[in-house]
């Protein structure tokens, strides 16, 4: 499978299509710089034997770092280099279990809709299906990633 893209204008985009960003293993120095950057230091993703009694087994990873690492990966494919005009947010993002420090995780990505607007000639709207599994194929991250992307038509060359 190829995991390199060329990146995408609104127009290259159809419902259907399909996309998979390469593996990447969480590291140990991701969940401090995380818990460094967000002043968030919950005992659950740095105290090991608090996350062993709280029925985890071994410390966990952010849920916010989670959906981070998702929309980095979702960047890292690359369909959305230079093309993207704006992150607009999501209607849902579900993290249905934990991402543990050694896990290897790649994104899965789906058109799930395409839309012109009648106010912008400039971009379009783009809204992905987007999902993050671990090695062992477990569903961590589930959303649906809405973007605005630069039309092909009004680019200067």
């Amino acid at each position: 499978m190829a995991y390199s893209y060329k990146p995408h204008y609104f127009e290259e985009f159809e419902v259907g299509q399909t996309f998979q960003s390469p593996g990447r293993t969480i590291t140990e120095t991701d969940v401090v710089m995380h818990s460094a950057m967000t002043s968030d230091w919950n005992e659950l993703h740095t105290n090991s034997e608090h996350a062993e009694e709280r029925g985890f087994g071994e410390r966990i990873v952010h849920g916010p770092m989670t959906f981070v690492q998702t929309i980095g990966m979702v960047m890292r494919i690359g369909i959305l280099e230079r093309t993207a005009f704006a992150f607009l947010g999501m209607n849902y993002m579900d993290l249905p279990n934990p991402v543990y420090i050694g896990d290897t995780v790649s994104v899965d990505i789906e058109v799930a809709e395409t839309k012109s607007l009648e106010s912008r000639d400039d971009v379009g709207l783009v809204i992905f299906e987007t999902e993050m599994t671990t090695q062992e194929d477990t569903v961590v991250f589930q959303g649906d990633m809405k973007f605005f992307v630069l039309s092909s038509e009004n680019t200067e060359s």
